[in-house]
């Protein structure tokens, strides 16, 4: 079985056919499924999939393209949100994204820094999201070393990794993993401590080959775990079940 520990099942592009989806994963393989929020909308969205379906767990926080709204209130009703509901286990998805810069860095960083003091009040591990942002990044996450959790869509170097995994996080691959020329996924991949290593879809985004360029969805994580197999010269089974235990371990479900 599988873990699926970032996927955007809230997302518009599954109004569609969600529940049918949602229904169908248990027998396509996937055993737990973890659904950050990108906003106070989504994060809400999340927590009530979690409570409809009893494999999915959810994260609440703003993504850094929703940076702006993160303010007093707005932490406020997260810290409720997961008071209330414990099958929220993660503050996320949050972090920085320097690609675009839609919203300046400073507004980006603050809301970072809002959100990891509010992992460590609430003792929660965090999901990150980093692009082309490493340095400052890195150097939030030196300010609460308290607070540990996943770097998913890992796009760092395989030095970066190996700091992040002494300091205690874990790494998320996502379909990238399989792309013919994810050249520094594939070497992080190799060289990160496989129980520190676990695998996502990132979907409706970052569908797998021979996928790409369509819609993802968790069932095509069995692809990703083909590929980390390959690479680490071990059997499907043992990664699908390495993973699994990993992802549980990040979000402290028994």
């Amino acid at each position: 079985m599988l873990f699926d520990t970032h996927a955007h099942m809230d997302d518009r592009a599954f109004d569609t056919d969600r529940e049918a989806l949602l229904s169908s994963l248990p027998e396509q393989g996937v055993a737990l499924l973890m659904n950050p929020g990108c906003s106070l909308a989504s994060s809400r969205n999340a927590a009530r999939l979690a409570r409809e379906y009893d494999y999915i767990y959810a994260a609440a926080g703003s993504h850094p393209d929703a940076a702006d709204e993160v303010n007093e209130d707005v932490l406020e009703a997260y810290r409720v949100l997961c008071k209330q509901n414990p099958k929220i286990k993660a503050i996320g998805e949050i972090g920085l994204d320097y690609h675009y810069e839609d919203i300046p860095r400073h507004i980006q960083l603050a809301a970072f820094r809002a959100q990891m003091a509010l992992a460590r009040e609430l003792d929660l591990p965090v999901i990150v999201h980093e692009r082309e942002a490493h340095e400052d990044g890195m150097a939030v996450v030196g300010e609460f070393p308290q607070v540990t959790g996943v770097f998913h869509c890992y796009s760092g170097s395989a030095e970066m990794a190996r700091q992040l995994v002494s300091k205690g996080w874990y790494i998320g691959f996502t379909g990238v993993l399989t792309f013919k020329n994810a050249r520094k996924a594939v070497e992080v991949a190799r060289s990160v401590p496989l129980d520190r290593i676990v695998l996502e879809t990132d979907c409706p985004y970052m569908a797998p080959e021979p996928f790409r360029g369509r819609r993802n969805d968790p069932g095509k994580l069995y692809r990703m775990a083909e590929t980390l197999a390959q690479l680490r010269g071990l059997p499907v089974e043992e990664i699908r079940a390495v993973t699994l235990e990993n992802g549980k371990r990040l979000y402290r479900i028994v």
